[in-house]
C-alpha cells in the first residue's frame, strides 16, 4: 500500500511540473497539486490508522 501512495505522489508530482512548465497546461499543474495533496492526507490517514 505504501508504494502505492508513493508512485502516485510521484506521478501527481510529475504531473504537476509538466503543468506549470507550459502555460497551455496550467489546469494540469492544479490538478496535479490537488490529487498529489489528497494523495498525502489518505497516505498519513492510512498509515496512522495501521500503527494502531
Amino acid at each position: 500500500m505504501l508504494v502505492l501512495v508513493i508512485v502516485l505522489l510521484v506521478l501527481w508530482l510529475v504531473m504537476s511540473v509538466i503543468g506549470f512548465a507550459f502555460k497551455g497546461l496550467m489546469w494540469l499543474a492544479i490538478i496535479g497539486i490537488v490529487l498529489f495533496l489528497g494523495t498525502a492526507v489518505v497516505g498519513l490517514i492510512r498509515r496512522k490508522t495501521l500503527r494502531r
